[in-house]
């Protein structure tokens, strides 16, 4: 592995990420109109929602690192068995966390207690892991070409 490999392996992660942040954010304006310069950037960098970067960053590091080194190189096997537990985490535990956080605020504001609600961090669908995915495995394929 070279130090470019590497680099094109971090440029996949980070433009994953980047695309479905951004890919958040359009849909958001899109479904709310105008919105203020802070409810961007919470909107960028906020967890959960359609499409997961989670899944959209490590799906194309891990198929980057596949074209560059193939299936059964072990910079492929980590980086594809580490979007594994990526993608399971944010789609049962993450996904679970955040809808107890809901019910948990839900009682709160029921019940009037003289607490503090609590952050909710929200998780991921199916169909959002799979759009992540897509999105994952075709920014790694391209920059599979250009490294």
């Amino acid at each position: 592995m070279n130090e470019l490999s590497g680099l094109g392996g971090l440029l996949a992660f980070v433009i994953g990420w980047f695309v479905a942040q951004a890919g958040k954010l359009i849909g958001d304006l899109i479904r709310n109109g105008k919105m203020s310069g802070q409810e961007i950037i919470d909107c960028f960098f906020r967890s959960g929602g359609m499409p997961s970067g989670h899944t959209a960053s490590f799906t194309g590091l891990s198929t980057f690192f596949v074209f560059q080194f193939g299936l059964f190189a072990p910079i492929s096997i980590l980086a594809i068995c580490t979007t594994i537990i990526v993608v399971y985490d944010a789609v049962n535990v993450r996904y679970a966390v955040g809808e107890q956080g809901k019910m948990i605020n839900i009682m709160i504001m029921d019940r009037n207690y003289k607490k503090k609600k609590v952050k909710v961090v929200e998780g991921h669908t199916v169909p959002q892991v799979a759009v992540g995915a897509i999105l994952g495995l075709a920014i790694g394929f391209i920059m599979s070409c250009c490294f």
